[in-house]
Parts: structure tokens; C-alpha cells; sequence
């Protein structure tokens, strides 16, 4: 008798079992791996507050995809239990949601993981059972002393900003344009905000 008790939940055939048959089950299944690589979009029910992910028997559904792309309107955080609780999976999930709501990835009693609108995560399935945990993959991912090329972005912190927040070139400008300066010109000695002109002298900010 055939079973499905991969993390792919593919067909697999009993030896001596389905004699002129088993191109077929093995075909689907190619097909079912396919499906496993690639992209799927799942609409969750309007205004609904659980939803539920099942990864079929030796058949197509859009939750076997690698990169999962959940839609839908939502008027609060929706939890979605992908199963069965057994799968031990990689998903790459897209909170492709409007109503600006959370959506939470579970398996089973143990830790989920939180997705806000409009974010992707690569998430994996531990597979425990009825306490399968479902883990954020890159959430302690090391990135001690990064080495950045490009042009990269970040937000810009709020005026007079005093934390160990980045500061952005943006930031910086505001703060130039607070800062209060003389003239060392005699012919125009008014304070100028942010004018470093004509060797001004910085006084303070105001």
C-alpha cells in the first residue's frame, strides 16, 4: 500500500504495487516537485481569524510552493496553521494581504513566527508534531561588521534624534540646518541657519 510520509507528501509505491500504473504516480509526483520549487498564492478568507494550510496527499496545491503568497482582506491578525504537523519544510512566505494586519505562521503549539503587511520571511517547519515550532530562519542570522556597496538605504531618524541610530544623509542635512553660525564677513554679520559660508563661526543650535 502506498504511503505519503515525506516532507513532500509524494506518492511512494509498495514494491509489487500498481503494475502498469506506477509511470503515472511517479509522473505526478515529478510534477508534485516542480510544484515544491516554485510559487504559490493562497487567498485566505475575508475577515478571517485562522486559516489553514495543508500540504495534500500526491496532489497539487498551492501550499507545497518554496515562496507562498498569501492574499486576502484582513480586519485583524490572522493565524495560519500549515500542516501536516509532521512536515519538516523551508517556506520563503509573502503577507501579501490588505487591512494592514499580521499574519502568524504556526504547525503546532510551539513558537510561531509574526509577518507584518507587506514583509516577506524565510521561515522553516521543525516537523514536532502536535508542539511543532515554526522558526524565523534568518532572525539570528550574524551580521557583525557588514561590508555595504552600492548605495545603501536606510531610514532617516527624527530631528535631534540621540541614540545609536544610523544616521542617514537626509538626517544629517536637518541637522546642519539647525545649527546657528556667525559671519566672520563684517559686512554681514547676521546669524545665518546652517551657513558655513565665509569662514562662519559655529555658536550653537537653536
Amino acid at each position: 500500500m502506498a504511503t505519503y510520509v515525506n516532507n513532500l507528501r509524494l506518492k511512494e509505491i509498495t514494491t509489487g504495487d500498481e503494475s502498469g500504473t506506477w509511470g503515472t504516480s511517479t509522473n505526478t509526483n515529478l510534477e508534485l516537485i516542480g510544484e515544491a520549487l516554485g510559487f504559490g498564492t493562497e487567498a485566505i478568507t475575508t475577515n478571517a481569524d485562522t486559516h489553514t494550510t495543508t500540504i495534500a496527499d500526491g496532489s497539487a496545491d498551492e501550499g507545497r510552493a518554496l515562496y507562498i503568497k498569501y492574499t486576502g482582506t484582513l480586519d485583524s491578525a490572522c493565524t495560519i496553521t500549515i500542516g501536516p504537523n509532521t512536515l519538516k519544510r523551508v517556506h520563503i512566505i509573502e503577507n501579501a494581504t490588505s487591512g494592514s494586519q499580521n499574519i502568524i505562521i504556526s504547525q503546532g503549539s510551539g513558537n510561531n513566527v509574526t509577518i507584518a503587511p507587506s514583509t516577506t520571511k524565510a521561515i522553516y517547519l521543525d516537523g514536532g508534531g502536535s508542539s511543532a515550532n515554526v522558526v524565523d530562519a534568518f532572525n539570528t542570522l550574524a551580521l557583525a561588521s557588514p561590508t555595504l556597496t552600492g548605495t545603501p538605504v536606510a531610514p532617516t531618524a527624527s530631528a535631534n534624534t540621540n541614540t545609536t541610530q544610523v544616521a542617514t544623509t537626509a538626517y544629517v542635512q536637518t541637522e546642519l540646518g539647525h545649527l546657528l553660525v556667525l559671519e566672520a564677513d563684517a559686512s554681514n554679520d547676521d546669524p545665518v541657519a546652517g551657513d558655513f559660508t565665509n569662514g562662519a563661526i559655529l555658536v550653537g543650535q537653536f
